[in-house]
């Protein structure tokens, strides 16, 4: 069956617009992957919660756990309280640390495989308030002490309140010492670059994305063992590969590179390191794809190369446009994908995020989506990109 529908364009002119009615993207049962991957996984809000949303958080505690089932059901882990779930952008901490123990708890009940990794910042402190580093290593060690009396492995999140109070990179290396000294098992780090967030421009203690990470290796190098890895969100793949390659032995690099990751975790081969010749994945994008990435990286553990390419390479003009600028806004793109896709009953985002896209970008999302073979209920996509445009004005 043919779909149509009416779509407008970035000039304002609406036009129609045909399905391809290609089959949906869809990886075997007991897809196995030859990578780490990990999607940081959006929360769903709760629409009917008697709250001002600019100001309060109200999640759907079912809906957002099924999400997350659905990653395990796939093969990917979940990063969890990630900027995707927005954090620091809708999501506080209490909130934050409740999400991590009942995802925690959601993947004991899954059972083995259940990837989940969490995200530990200072975002409890109130920013304006903080004048030492000694404060935002007290604000670390807060974090890290809940998430790890759950039994959570950390991901140590960018800290904005250590890009405010840092005078040089020996602040930060000093900061990390002192975390990756405590932490229970080996952690992952978070290098966000300022196009995900205006407010950690400068981090590692220099806006020279060179010397910059040339702190952050030695932060690495001064503690392997602590390490699982890093994951750099520069949008920059030339930066990943250098960085990639430097990286002390064991040291994963997990890719956050929305725009390049289909080649980054594909790899180049280089040296005898192999975590030095490719990308694990730690990706915003993967809850947007997630079945074309598990398919995608089930036939690159098969050594079907070019398979790979085939399935995730139509996903990339879609990730390049949901993390447009500005990209902190990328979330929107990623719950309109759940929602078209049936995922969660409505398009509402925690902190009224829902509005920072406009209609065109969403129609042109629409467009990629159904190109990439993303939409996994066609008609039901149809239906409710229908209900959207009307509540637009587009009849």
């Amino acid at each position: 069956m043919t779909l149509s529908l009416k779509l407008p364009n970035t000039s304002g002119k609406v036009e129609t617009y045909t399905l391809r009615g290609t089959t949906p993207v869809k990886p075997p049962a007991g897809v196995k992957f030859n990578r780490i991957a990990y999607s940081a996984a959006h929360v769903v809000a709760d629409p009917l919660a008697a709250i001002d949303p600019w100001l309060q958080c109200a999640v759907d505690w079912d809906a957002t756990i099924a999400y997350r089932q659905r990653l395990w059901s796939l093969g990917l882990g979940v990063a969890e309280a990630m900027d995707t779930a927005q954090r620091g952008m809708g999501l506080d901490w209490p909130t934050s640390l409740e999400l991590i123990r009942r995802s925690l708890d959601a993947a004991r009940d899954f059972g083995p495989g259940a990837l989940v990794a969490s995200g530990c910042g200072t975002d409890h402190l109130v920013l304006e308030n903080v004048k030492t580093v000694d404060e935002v290593v007290a604000g670390y060690e807060d974090q890290m002490a809940a998430i790890e009396k759950l039994g959570g492995k950390l991901i140590i999140m960018a800290s904005r309140a250590l890009a405010r109070v840092a005078n040089s990179p020996a602040d930060y290396e000093r900061v990390y010492d002192r975390i990756l000294s405590q932490a229970k098992q080996p952690v992952v780090l978070h290098w966000l670059g300022d196009m995900f967030d205006p407010a950690l421009a400068g981090y590692w203690g220099s806006n020279d994305v060179d010397q910059a990470m040339d702190t952050a290796l030695a932060v690495i190098a001064a503690h392997p063992s602590r390490v699982d890895g890093i994951k750099i969100s520069l949008l920059d793949k030339d930066k990943e590969i250098a960085m990639r390659r430097r990286l002390s032995p064991g040291v994963r690099m997990y890719t956050g590179d929305d725009f390049s990751y289909a080649e980054l975790i594909a790899g180049d081969g280089f040296g005898s390191e192999i975590t030095h010749g490719q990308s694990d994945a730690l990706l915003g994008i993967f809850d947007a794809i997630a079945p074309a990435a598990s398919a995608a990286l089930g036939e690159l553990a098969q050594g079907n190369l070019q398979k790979f390419h085939d399935i995730l390479g139509p996903t990339v003009p879609l990730s390049r446009h949901i993390f447009a600028a500005p990209t902190r806004f990328y979330k929107t793109g990623v719950v309109f994908m759940a929602w078209l896709n049936g995922h969660q009953r409505h398009f509402t985002m925690v902190g009224g995020q829902h509005s920072t896209r406009s209609l065109p970008h969403l129609a042109e999302l629409f467009r990629l989506a159904d190109a990439a073979n993303l939409l996994e209920q066609p008609e039901l996509a149809v239906r409710r990109m229908n209900t959207l445009l009307a509540l637009h004005g587009v009849e």
